[in-house]
C-alpha cells in the first residue's frame, strides 16, 4: 500500500512538472495589425522599408513601404511563445538593477491584481523627475526600464533618486542612484515586460518572449534618405501603433544648372634664381595627368628687374610647361632699380616720371618670352605692393596703384593682375574697381592669403573680374597641416576664386619635393588640379553638409561632374551625395590620406542621381563621373 502511495505521488508530481513545462513552452499564433508613422525630426519619410522579424521564428518577416506622408501598416501572424506566470502574493517594489546606474536601470515589481500602474522618480526635494504610465497590466512580475531622461527626455543630474510603485490603490518607495560611474547600460534582453513612455522618443513595449526585431532602412526612392534603424525586443501582444523617429542622412546636394565661377586652374610658382630649376621629370610630374603626376595648370613667374641672363632663364621650364597646355603668368617683385624713389631693387616706390618706362619694360619681357615659344596669359603689376620687406619689393599707396592702372596699365601687351597684395587688401583693389578708367584696364584681382584676406568679393564680380589666389605657403608638413593646404584650396572655390596659385613647386614643404618625389602636400592639391580642369565651372551645392565634411564641386561642357569631398575629422564619416539633373551612372573615388596617395578605388555606382560613400578619417576624396 505504501508503494502505491508512493508510485502515484510519483506520477503526480512528474505530470504537475510536465504540465509545467508543456505551459511554459507553450507556442501560440495570434494575428496583430501594426500601424505607424516613420519621421526624421524635421518631415516624414516616404518610401523607406519598415520591416517586422519574428525572433521567436526569423524566417517570419513582414515588411511594407512608408507612404507619402510616411505613415505604414502591417498585417503579422505572431509565433509568441506564452510563460508560466507565477501569482504573487503581495504588491511589492524591488530594488533597482544595476544601482548605481549609468545609462539605464530595469525596476522590478509584482502586482497581486489586476492593475493601472504608475512609476514615477524624484529628486530628493521631493519635485517629479520623471512620470511613466505604464498601463493596465496583470497579475504577475514585472519590470520597467528608465533610461535616466526627464520627462522632456533630457539627461538627469547625477545623483540619488527616489522611484515610487503606485497600483491597486497601493503604493511603495525606494531610492536609486544616478552616477556617470555606474554599471552601465541594462540589456533589453535582461527585462521580462516593459512598457515604457518615453517623451520625444519611441514607446515600444519590450519582452523576452513573443517579441521582433524592427528595421528601418532606405530604398532607392526614399525621401529623405535616413541613418538605418534597428530596434530590437519589440514585443507585440495586440493591434496598436508604433512611431519611430529617424535621423535624417545628411546629404550633399549639387545642382548642375547652378553654374558659379570658370576655373583657370591650379598650379605653383618656379621663381629664378632663387631656386634651382626644374628638372624635365619634375615638369612632367607637375604638370602630367596620370598616376603619380600633379595636373598643375598654372606656372607662375617671376618678371626679372633687369633684362639679358636674368630674363632668359626663366624660358626653358617655361616653354615645355607652355607645351604641355599650361597657363604661364609672371609677377615682377621690383621695377628696374633706376625707376625707382630709392635707386634700389628694395623697398622705394615707382617714380611717376617712369610710369611708361615700367610699361615698356613689362613689355620686353612679354615679348621675349614670346620670342621664346611663350604667350604669356598675364602679368602682374607689383608682387606684395603693400607690404615692408628686406628683400626684392616696391612699394605702392592705393592711389599709386590706381594712378598707375587707369593711365598705363591699358599699354601692358597681356591680360593684367592687380593689386595682387599680400591679404587680398580691398583697400589697395576697391579703387582700382571704383574708377572706371583704372577697372577698364585691369583683367584679374590677384592677391594673397597670409593671415587673412580669404572671402568673396561682390564688388569684384559685379565689374566682371575673376578673382585669382596667387601664393601663400606653409611649411609645416605634418598630415594635419598638410590636408589644411586642401580645405584651404575648398575654401577658396567657396567664396569664387578662379584660380588657386601654391608658393615654389619644388622645395621640402611644397608639391614636389627636393628629390623629385611627388609630397603629400602635392597628392593632395592634385585632388583637384588632376580632376577639376581648366574649362571646368563650380558647381552650387551645399558645401558642408555635416560637421567637418567640406564639399565642392564642378562641372564641364560635356556634362562630367567632379566632387571633391574632404573629412577633417578623426573617424570616418557616411556621406551621401544628391546630383540634380546629373546624367551618370556611377562615380571613380580617388583619395589621398595619411596611407595614400590619390588612389583610385572602385566605382561608386550612382542611382536616380544619388550615391553614398563612406570618408575615411582625415582625408581628402575627389569623385569623378562617368
Amino acid at each position: 500500500m505504501n508503494n502505491l502511495k508512493r508510485k502515484n505521488h510519483l506520477f503526480i508530481f512528474l505530470a504537475f512538472n510536465l504540465i509545467q513545462i508543456t505551459f511554459f513552452s507553450q507556442v501560440y499564433a495570434q494575428a496583430i495589425t501594426v500601424n505607424g508613422k516613420v519621421t526624421t525630426p524635421t518631415a516624414a519619410v516616404q518610401n523607406s522599408m519598415v520591416t517586422f522579424e519574428d525572433n521567436n521564428d526569423t524566417t517570419r518577416k513582414y515588411s511594407t513601404l512608408t507612404d507619402s506622408l510616411g505613415n505604414y501598416r502591417i498585417d503579422m501572424t505572431t509565433t509568441a511563445i506564452k510563460p508560466q506566470n507565477n501569482i504573487p502574493t503581495k504588491f511589492d517594489l524591488a530594488q533597482n538593477y544595476p544601482n548605481p546606474f549609468s545609462s539605464s536601470t530595469a525596476i522590478p515589481y509584482a502586482l497581486k491584481k489586476h492593475s493601472k500602474v504608475y512609476v514615477t522618480i524624484y529628486d530628493l526635494l521631493g519635485r517629479e523627475v520623471r512620470k511613466i504610465d505604464a498601463g493596465v497590466q496583470p497579475v504577475g512580475s514585472h519590470r520597467i526600464l528608465w533610461d535616466g531622461c526627464n520627462n522632456f527626455g533630457q539627461r538627469v543630474a547625477t545623483g540619488i533618486y527616489l522611484y515610487r510603485l503606485e497600483a491597486g490603490g497601493e503604493s511603495k518607495v525606494r531610492k536609486m542612484i544616478y552616477s556617470a560611474g555606474g554599471n552601465g547600460l541594462i540589456s533589453l534582453s535582461q527585462v521580462n515586460t516593459a512598457r515604457l513612455a518615453k517623451p520625444s522618443r519611441d514607446a515600444i513595449t519590450y519582452s523576452q518572449e513573443g517579441t521582433f526585431t524592427v528595421r528601418i532602412e532606405n530604398t532607392s526612392n526614399t525621401s529623405p534618405l535616413i541613418v538605418a534603424k534597428q530596434i530590437d525586443n519589440v514585443f507585440l501582444q495586440n493591434d496598436t501603433t508604433l512611431n519611430f523617429t529617424v535621423s535624417a542622412l545628411p546629404v550633399a546636394k549639387i545642382y548642375t544648372d547652378s553654374l558659379k565661377q570658370y576655373i583657370r586652374g591650379f598650379g605653383a610658382a618656379n621663381i629664378l634664381p632663387w631656386r634651382p630649376d626644374m628638372t624635365d621629370s619634375e615638369i612632367q610630374t607637375a604638370f602630367g595627368t596620370g598616376d603619380g603626376q600633379l595636373g598643375f595648370s598654372i606656372l607662375r613667374l617671376r618678371l626679372p628687374s633687369s633684362t639679358g641672363w636674368d630674363f632668359s632663364i626663366q624660358a626653358a621650364t617655361a616653354k615645355k610647361a607652355y607645351d604641355m597646355g599650361v597657363l604661364v603668368f609672371a609677377s615682377p617683385w621690383s621695377p628696374p632699380a633706376a625707376f625707382k624713389s630709392n635707386n634700389n631693387t628694395t623697398g622705394g616706390y615707382l617714380l611717376e616720371s617712369h610710369y611708361q618706362d615700367f610699361v615698356d619694360h613689362l613689355n620686353s619681357f612679354i615679348d621675349y618670352m614670346e620670342d621664346n615659344g611663350v604667350s604669356l596669359y598675364a602679368v602682374s603689376v607689383q608682387n606684395e605692393p603693400d607690404i615692408e620687406v628686406s628683400y626684392e619689393s616696391c612699394d605702392y599707396t592705393p592711389e599709386q596703384m590706381k594712378n598707375f592702372m587707369a593711365g598705363y596699365a591699358g599699354g601692358i601687351n597681356t591680360k593684367v593682375i592687380a593689386p595682387e597684395s599680400f591679404q587680398f587688401r580691398k583697400n589697395m583693389s576697391d579703387p582700382i574697381l571704383n574708377d572706371s578708367a583704372a577697372c577698364a584696364n585691369l583683367d584679374i584681382v590677384g592677391g594673397h592669403i597670409y593671415g587673412g584676406g580669404l572671402g568673396s568679393y561682390p564688388l569684384a564680380v559685379e565689374k566682371g573680374k575673376e578673382l585669382w589666389m596667387t601664393e601663400h605657403l606653409d611649411t609645416d608638413t605634418t598630415w594635419s597641416a598638410v590636408l589644411a593646404t586642401g580645405k584651404e584650396i575648398n575654401d577658396c572655390m567657396n567664396v569664387g576664386m578662379n584660380a588657386y596659385v601654391w608658393w615654389y613647386l619644388v622645395r621640402f614643404y611644397g608639391p614636389i619635393l627636393e628629390d623629385g618625389n611627388v609630397s603629400k602636400r602635392g597628392y593632395v592639391m592634385s585632388q583637384y588640379a588632376r580632376f577639376v580642369r581648366p574649362g571646368f565651372y563650380r558647381i552650387k551645392c551645399n558645401s558642408t553638409p555635416q560637421r567637418n565634411i567640406y564639399v565642392t564641386s564642378y562641372k564641364d561642357d560635356s556634362g562630367k561632374v567632379v566632387i571633391v569631398a574632404l573629412n577633417t575629422s578623426s573617424s570616418a564619416i557616411q556621406q551621401t551625395f544628391t546630383v540634380t539633373n546629373g546624367i551618370m551612372t556611377a562615380v571613380t573615388p580617388y583619395t589621398t590620406s595619411q596611407y595614400k596617395k590619390c588612389e583610385q578605388a572602385c566605382n561608386i555606382s550612382v542611382s536616380n542621381g544619388t550615391f553614398t560613400a563612406t570618408l575615411d578619417a582625415s582625408n581628402i576624396t575627389t569623385f569623378v563621373s562617368n
